[in-house]
């Protein structure tokens, strides 16, 4: 299983010819979406969910399929074909890979700010296994997660809420994940106290990054 951080929260996730992509925003590269198989949106913010762009891979590529939420199945209409709801707890097989859904929520922002339905996903490949939390810190319970991406920075999070997260996880490595909204002073100053305090091995790649 090869894993290649787009920029923001996109992964493109590969092995054995097929290709499963992860939250292909506004934010990430459209090119994360060539010859894909299949699609997991964790929730509906454009950041994380790029309609126009999937509306396009899937007039490319009719047999794509999509699984999303079945709150954000409905601004998928127009593809609605290729689309498949699914909930939280519910285990599933997408480009070939083994996947379950946790959480449910997305992170509180502000009381003021409803919450909108987020789902994790844990994919595996038979040896390992990658954890996209999606805008939230859920922990997989027992899931024995491997390769862990962390959200670095967001409106509804903070810097401690990270490092517990891994700590929870307790994966053999993180990544970060949700870091296009913090400058390069930022992201240094955030990756050191991860690096420091998350008690694994921890690194903040550049977009385009294919990990093995």
């Amino acid at each position: 299983m090869r894993v290649t951080k787009y920029t923001h929260s996109c992964l493109r996730v590969e092995g054995d010819g097929a290709v499963l992509v992860v939250d292909p925003g506004a934010f990430s590269e459209r090119s994360a979406l060539d010859g894909a198989d299949a699609v997991l949106i964790t929730h509906e913010h454009a950041d994380h969910l790029d309609v126009g762009a999937l509306t396009e891979a899937v007039q490319r590529r009719p047999e794509l399929r999509i699984f999303v939420h079945p709150q954000v199945r409905p601004m998928l209409d127009a593809i609605g074909e290729a689309v498949t709801a699914v909930d939280a707890g519910a285990a599933f097989v997408a480009a070939g890979f083994p996947v379950r859904a946790y959480g449910g929520q997305h992170a509180l922002i502000h009381p003021d700010i409803p919450r909108v339905a987020n789902l994790g996903y844990l994919i595996g490949d038979g040896d390992r296994t990658v954890y996209h939390p999606g805008d939230s810190f859920f922990v997989p319970e027992d899931a024995g997660v491997d390769t862990l991406f962390v959200p670095l920075h967001a409106p509804w999070a903070k810097l401690m809420e990270s490092i517990d997260f891994v700590r929870a996880v307790r994966p053999r490595r993180a990544y970060a994940l949700h870091d296009a909204l913090l400058n390069e002073t930022g992201a240094k100053i955030c990756d050191g106290h991860l690096q420091n305090l998350s008690g694994t091995e921890y690194a903040h790649v550049a977009p385009g990054t294919t990990i093995d």
